[in-house]
């Protein structure tokens, strides 16, 4: 369904650095890299697409991340998640909500929520059902 996501930046550099551990810890792979362009993708390994793709905005004009936009990453386990989310924060991202269960999305919905260096809102998530005993004590 999805080709590819883009999240406009405003420094490339800061930027490949925040999402190169980011990605690194969701178990993605940097497929192309152009400092010169100012832009960068990653997607799971051995996979053409999707992609999700940082660079500065085509137009040319200045970044400014959208209002009730959030690009949501699928992690591979509630570890993944609060691993991420730790690094995010480590790096400066700001938070938009800590790991956890989201009940009120489905029984096994565990996310947490931050905003890049540029302001950009991101989720990372994990489906996974647990078992009842681990269930309580995740709440």
């Amino acid at each position: 369904m999805i080709s590819h996501v883009f999240l406009g930046i405003a420094d490339f550099d800061r930027a490949f650095a925040f999402y190169s551990k980011i990605m690194a810890g969701l178990g993605l792979t940097l497929k192309f890299c152009d400092a010169t362009k100012g832009w960068a993708g990653w997607t799971v390994e051995n996979s053409p697409r999707p992609i999700f793709v940082i660079g500065k905005p085509f137009d040319g004009k200045a970044h400014e991340p959208g209002n009730g936009q959030m690009v949501a990453l699928l992690a591979p386990n509630r570890e993944a998640v609060r691993n991420t989310y730790a690094t995010a924060i480590a790096m400066g991202g700001t938070c938009e909500g800590e790991p956890g269960l989201r009940l009120h999305y489905h029984p096994d919905y565990y996310g947490a929520y931050f905003r890049d260096l540029d302001g950009n809102k991101l989720c990372v998530c994990c489906h996974d059902a647990i078992d009842s005993v681990v269930r309580q004590k995740s709440l």
